[in-house]
This record gives C-alpha cells, structure tokens and sequence, in this order.
C-alpha cells in the first residue's frame, strides 16, 4: 500500500497540527519540565516562533504529523508524533535538513534521552553544555557536520 507523504513549507494553517505534535512530543521527552514552562512554550510554538523561525512539516496523507524549525544553520525544533518514532521519519527531516542547510547546530536537554539517543545515532557530536535560564535544567550544544 503507498500513501502520500511530503516534507512542506509550513502554512499558517498548519498551526494547530503542528501545536499537537509539539505538545504531545514534548512532554514524552520532558517529563523533567514544568507544566507552567510546557504552556509558555506551547504559546511560543503556536505565536513567536513562526514568525522568525524557517518552519518545514512533514505530513502523510494531508496529515501533518512531525515538523522541524530552523534559524538560519540551528535547528531550533524537530519534532515528530511519538506513534510513529522509530520508523525512519525523524532521520528523513534532519536528512532533508541536512540537504538544505549542510552543516547544523542544536540544542538539547540534557536530560531527553529520547531526543539525545536519537541525534547520538545521527551523529551529532557535543560541543557544550550550559544551564538554561528558563527552565534550570542543563542544555547541551551539539553540531552535525555534513561531509
């Protein structure tokens, strides 16, 4: 069976879906966040971000089920509905990342396994580690160099 799958320019209408996924996302891989700092980010994901941030999602069959925010070489989100974790989607984005932008830049929690797992496979390597302000946990910089 095919189905149609894409990796698109976020529109405007797409907000809602790509708040779902962030959501649900988000709190499988920070549990050790906050709720009141899950809702801050939440409106930031739906109202600030899309505003500077380059957003491309991934939708299968006009469904849109993962996105990923770049500013300029960071990867500032990646983010994919955690049913379909495991199945090569997340590695399709950051590959397509990888063909838009070359090399990247991102940040991580130091305390997603989830999301440190998955960059670790990828081949992201540590570049350094700072508190985040906002949340006090600590953050890790890491940096993907394309060859």
């Amino acid at each position: 069976m095919q189905f149609l799958a894409m990796i698109r320019k976020y529109k405007n209408s797409d907000v809602d879906a790509v708040v779902s996924v962030w959501r649900t996302a988000s709190d499988l891989a920070h549990p050790f966040l906050s709720e009141a700092f899950q809702d801050k980010e939440q409106e930031n994901v739906r109202n600030v971000y899309p505003q500077f941030a380059e957003i491309w999602v991934k939708e299968i069959e006009d469904k849109v089920v993962g996105f990923v925010a770049l500013i300029e070489n960071e990867v500032g989100a990646i983010f994919l509905d955690p049913n379909l974790h495991g199945q090569g989607i997340g590695r399709e984005m950051m590959d397509f990342v990888i063909g838009q932008k070359g090399s990247v830049s991102l940040d991580v929690f130091k305390e997603n396994e989830i999301g440190r797992r998955f960059y670790d496979r990828f081949g992201f390597v540590e570049t350094k580690e700072y508190l985040h302000e906002d949340s006090g946990k600590m953050v890790i910089t890491l940096e993907f160099t394309a060859t």
